[in-house]
């Protein structure tokens, strides 16, 4: 027979999930920073009539340009948990004020909105 035992799940431990968003903050901040730097002096980018190591390197800068767009989307997420955790506010839905399933805030702890409201975003 199954059990049907609904025992809740711990409560997260703040201090904790602080700590592992702060770490996670400072580690996008500093490969932002290493792909911010401007291109060494005297390298050649640009797109020619052959392929060769300009062609190249403007490709890698544009694969980077992408991987920093996202890398900024995910620090203002954490980011904003962080605000979050100081106000109180943790685990409340910033778009209907209502809690934020464990399960989801364990996954992905810089998680602001429920599993609703996320789903309801437009390019979701």
């Amino acid at each position: 027979m199954a059990s049907t035992d609904q025992s809740p799940l711990p409560e997260p431990d703040l201090e904790t999930i602080e700590a592992g968003l702060r770490s996670q903050l400072e580690d996008i901040q500093a490969r932002l920073t290493e792909m911010k730097k401007p291109p060494e002096k005297g390298s050649t980018i640009g797109f020619g009539k052959r392929v060769g190591d300009g062609t190249s390197e403007a490709v890698s800068r544009f694969v980077e340009v992408g991987v920093a767009n996202d890398l900024e989307v995910t620090a203002e997420r954490i980011e904003r948990a962080l605000e979050k955790l100081a106000e109180g506010s943790y685990g409340t839905c910033d778009n209907c004020g209502e809690p934020i399933a464990a399960g989801r805030l364990k996954v992905s702890p810089a998680s602001s909105l429920c599993i609703e409201c996320a789903r309801r975003l437009p390019g979701r």
